[in-house]
């Protein structure tokens, strides 16, 4: 069955109200990934777990995410080796999908986030992080609103 890429959720004739955006959650600390996933659903995403290398590849073929957030330190594979095998696979058509974001509690070194930029990762965050710093990388759920533009007041 195919998979619609971008929905735009409409109710009687109104204009979009949300998009769903898929996220994979790859780490092999289960709590990590039910916290991050728990996060995640609150702001309205739609999110997939899973807890080694091996599986995350297996998900994203079935899932499709738009955001992989992936743990560097995994059995099977690390999440350079996911890393590189998204970006070896991924579409000409959209090489911004997926947006990549490395997370690591033992490889966070200048070194490590050289490694994930070259694997392909777009984005390097440290464990512990603030989940704000996580939110504000993610593409919105909700398309911005024209009459909450930024402006000035004079």
């Amino acid at each position: 069955m195919p998979r619609e890429r971008d929905v735009d959720v409409k109710t009687n004739g109104a204009p979009p109200t949300a998009r769903v955006i898929r996220i994979l959650v790859a780490d092999d600390n289960r709590d990590t990934v039910l916290t991050l996933m728990a996060l995640l659903r609150d702001e309205g995403y739609d999110t997939k777990g899973a807890y080694t290398g091996h599986d995350a590849l297996v998900a994203i073929a079935d899932y499709e995410p738009h955001v992989i957030i992936a743990d560097i330190d995994m059995p099977q594979r690390s999440g350079w080796d996911l890393a590189r095998a998204v970006r070896r696979t991924q579409s000409s058509e959209r090489p911004d999908r997926p947006l990549l974001i490395a997370i690591s509690g033992v490889f966070n070194k200048g070194a490590d986030r050289v490694l994930g930029q070259l694997a392909g990762f777009n984005h390097f965050l440290a464990k512990p992080f603030d989940p704000n710093a996580l939110l504000r990388l993610l593409p919105p759920v909700k398309p911005a609103d024209p009459s909450h533009r930024n402006t000035e007041t004079r």
